[in-house]
């Protein structure tokens, strides 16, 4: 093993037997996905001489996309040479009803005798673990994260790829924008029916070689004039920390009845924006493209609590996964209930057919 003063790269040649362990833990914002293509590859290269890769994890959080949450998919798509092997508690468990538990828990841990039953399950009883811990981490069940604010399924039921997204139509903007740390982007709402899509993103590449990266100001200005040249943009939020002289400008340019600013960081107002987009997406009320960015940022928002009710936030201060784009979402959703609610939705117009 190298010492604490060496380093050794995962390429290269040599990997006659690897263990990775915890890949549910494994995923892009740590590089973890990167280092496990590495060795992969290394094994791939060897494995006729014996070379094998061996994983152990968890139950995976679905919204991740883990090296764990990769295994397991490519086994349902009956990928070639992978044993797997899982064992877990099925079904719903009562976790106040304790003979439930204990049983859910045996389940799980099949014939680990040495395994310390009634302790796990009063661990999971804690009124301090949350269900969703509960089931990953104790029951080995693919659970999402408790304080998800969206789940993959819900989201997924509003994806629409019909009716695509036309120049010309009528349209509401959410902006959220930064400088350097955050991402900088802007969501389209279509005021008929909801449809969400995506005008602009920047984000962080955290690239070590280019620490002084800053988002490209000239590029968002020609996106957000673009925006306003393809579509008829009825209403427009904006956040203003940062971007304050660039949002009056805009004011200026595409009319003070059309750019607001929408101040984030008031917890009242947003709350209740956070509130009516949660809805909207339980009821599918809205929809969106299939983005891939937008999809990312929303499924990486988790909730938080606030005295005036529920906000989003990214799962640590110093988390790599961003949620920008969910800000912008709610903000366009926001502007385009408001758009409709001062009249500017114009009906498309048709021929009226006589039977």
């Amino acid at each position: 093993m190298p010492g604490p003063r060496q380093k050794r790269s995962c390429r290269g040649p040599g990997h006659a037997f690897v263990v990775c362990d915890e890949v549910h833990h494994w995923i892009e914002s740590n590089q973890g996905v990167y280092v496990w293509e590495t060795l992969d590859r290394n094994v791939q290269k060897t494995a006729g001489a014996g070379s094998r890769l061996i994983e152990t994890t968890n139950a995976y959080n679905p919204n991740e996309n883990s090296i764990a949450q990769r295994t397991h998919e490519a086994v349902l798509a009956t990928a070639g040479r992978i044993l797997y092997d899982c064992v877990e508690a099925l079904g719903e468990v009562d976790f106040k009803d304790r003979a439930q538990v204990v049983e859910a828990v045996r389940a799980a841990y099949g014939d680990s005798s040495w395994v310390d039953v009634e302790g796990i399950a009063d661990a999971i009883q804690d009124p301090r673990t949350p269900p969703a811990v509960a089931y990953r981490f104790y029951l080995n069940r693919i659970q999402e994260n408790a304080d998800g604010w969206i789940s993959k399924e819900a989201w997924s039921l509003c994806l629409a790829e019909d009716d695509p997204i036309r120049p010309g139509d009528q349209i509401a903007v959410g902006f959220d924008g930064s400088l350097r740390g955050d991402a900088t982007g802007a969501i389209g709402c279509r005021l008929r029916d909801g449809r969400l899509f995506p005008i602009h993103l920047q984000e962080n590449p955290r690239d070590p070689n280019n620490p002084d990266w800053e988002v490209d100001v000239l590029a968002v200005e020609a996106a957000i004039g673009r925006a306003f040249r393809d579509y008829r943009v009825e209403w427009m939020y904006a956040d203003p920390p940062y971007w304050q002289e660039a949002i009056g400008r805009w004011s200026i340019e595409y009319g003070d009845d059309r750019v607001f600013e929408y101040w984030t960081n008031r917890p009242t107002r947003m709350v209740q924006a956070t509130e009516r987009f949660h809805s909207a997406v339980a009821v599918q009320d809205i929809s969106y493209d299939g983005d891939e960015d937008l999809t990312r940022h929303v499924l990486n928002a988790v909730t938080r609590e606030v005295p005036q009710g529920t906000l989003i936030t990214k799962d640590s201060p110093r988390s790599k996964k961003k949620i920008d784009l969910a800000i912008c979402a709610i903000l366009a959703v926001e502007a385009r209930a408001d758009a409709i609610a001062d009249g500017r939705l114009r009906r498309r117009k048709g021929r009226v057919v006589g039977f």
